[in-house]
């Protein structure tokens, strides 16, 4: 029978980057400055927020939030990817797989469903000022926060859960830094129909949702902004959702251009190449976008560090 020529797996192989053993030393020298940049920036970011009672606004919660959301992204696979790089190991056993399949999936829904939530925020600042903390109260920031929480937990249970009851071939090479629904879907030797079906229908809802509640803010807010008479206020108007609004280009810029390539013997490099853009880079950047132009971040951020400078010399 068929089902005697297979073997049940129980760990795969994550081929990652590169497989040449020249370029090992590099990538582990080029990723390990960069994730260690985005662990200690975001930390910064929810350290000045949180020590800041000037900081304890939405804009800030939100932001907060983003910076540990990144902060979890970012471990998703790169801590893996340099222990793999640094020991020549590929292997990650199946329950590793399925958690960190979920875990990036999580993480990666979360991040675009609050810089929805935090679109949204600019847009009652700015269109609503006079209603905005009435708008915006803890109680409402708390529910977009749990309700963003819920929605992307379903999203990667389900995928999780359907991926668990599959059957994969024996030698299962993954040609990826991490595991990955679609890698993971073809090395499967069960009918993969349902998992499929179920991806198409989470990618719309989970990926037009988010995108349609930050194009309808800006929209409006342009709007708003335009109709201003003052030259100076438009300024400001547009400075406040700057940094929101670069981080969005970012994330949905990387997301298009890498769905809407065509299929072709790169397509697993440039899946690759936008994973790191999203899981990685982004995550890294993602504090100097939100403190370099804005007086307040970078205040809480100054007074942050001379109250930790002077304790240590102490």
């Amino acid at each position: 029978m068929e089902l005697e020529n297979q073997t049940a797996v129980s760990e795969f192989l994550l081929l990652g980057l590169s497989e040449k053993p020249e370029h090992q030393i590099f990538l582990f020298g080029l990723f390990l400055p960069m994730y260690l940049v985005t662990i200690f920036g975001n930390l910064l970011i929810i350290l000045a927020i949180i020590t800041d009672s000037h900081l304890h606004t939405p804009m800030y919660f939100f932001l907060s939030n983003l910076s540990l959301i990144d902060i979890f992204f970012s471990s998703t696979t790169v801590p893996k990817m340099l222990v793999n790089l640094w020991t020549q190991s590929k292997a990650i056993p199946f329950a590793g797989c399925l958690a960190q399949m979920y875990a990036f999936h999580l993480f990666g829904t979360m991040d675009s469903f609050l810089l929805a939530v935090m679109a949204i925020d600019r847009f009652v600042a700015i269109v609503h000022p006079l209603h905005y903390l009435a708008i915006m109260s803890p109680r409402v920031c708390g529910l977009l926060l749990v309700g963003s929480w819920l929605i992307t937990n379903l999203q990667s249970i389900v995928y999780t859960s359907l991926m668990a009851q599959l059957t994969f071939c024996a030698g299962s090479e993954i040609p990826h830094f991490f595991c990955d629904l679609v890698p993971l879907l073809k090395l499967s030797c069960s009918d993969t129909h349902t998992n499929e079906l179920v991806i198409f229908a989470f990618g719309i809802i989970m990926g037009i949702s988010p995108l349609t509640c930050i194009l309808l803010s800006y929209i409006c807010i342009f709007w708003a902004v335009f109709k201003i008479p003052s030259a100076q206020a438009k300024w400001k108007g547009f400075s406040t959702c700057g940094s929101n609004l670069t981080v969005v280009i970012l994330f949905y810029g990387t997301i298009f251009s890498a769905s809407l390539q065509p299929v072709s013997p790169t397509s697993s490099q440039k899946d690759k190449a936008a994973a790191l853009m999203c899981g990685v880079v982004i995550p890294m950047l993602n504090p100097f976008i939100y403190s370099l132009r804005n007086k307040n971040m970078k205040a809480a951020l100054r007074k942050l560090v001379s109250n930790v400078v002077p304790s240590q010399s102490e």
